[in-house]
């Protein structure tokens, strides 16, 4: 990393690092699983609010894209978006889980640092740099994730705290 001093305009400055931004990512995982080990079986697959999907179709949205996405910045190959099988149970929703953070932990160190900042077009669906493309999954996690915290608040839960992504 360079100094301050032979830094000589904002945009040579690393912001991040591929390490820390995997980090961020894997403590909204770790947050989200938390929120899926929170609902009660039977609502985790039920229960809803204003018409919005039921937690375990947001986490299988989640689970089908984040690590396609890792492999897709590391390799430019984009696999077709959605190919997992829906879990009926909360203990497969998070073994689907686990293994996709495995999956992003072991794809990770392969992506090339150039991939970060190049151009795909994601699931034949989203034309973004790789770190935005990982971007919009950490966002689209932590949106999604915001419905669970309604759910169990409308059931009667109190939700992980929203800051703890230890």
């Amino acid at each position: 990393m360079a100094s301050a001093a032979n830094v000589s305009s904002p945009d040579k400055v690393p912001v991040l690092t591929a390490e820390v931004l995997l980090a961020h990512w894997q403590g909204h995982r770790r947050l989200t699983r938390r929120m899926i080990e929170a609902f009660p079986e039977d609502k985790l697959f039920s229960f809803s609010v204003g018409g919005m999907r039921p937690f375990s179709e947001l986490a299988m949205e989640f689970v089908k894209m984040a690590a396609p996405i890792a492999c897709g910045v590391a390799t430019g190959k984009w696999t077709s978006f959605g190919e997992a099988a829906s879990p009926k149970t909360k203990a497969a929703l998070l073994a689907l889980w686990d293994q996709s953070t495995e999956e992003i932990n072991a794809v990770w160190p392969t992506i090339p640092a150039h991939r970060f900042a190049e151009v795909d077009k994601a699931f034949g669906q989203w034309e973004n740099s790789g770190i935005n493309t990982i971007l919009y999954a950490i966002d689209n996690e932590t949106h999604h994730r915001g419905q669970g915290y309604v759910y169990l608040r409308a059931l009667g839960i109190e939700p992980p705290a929203f800051y703890d992504r230890s």
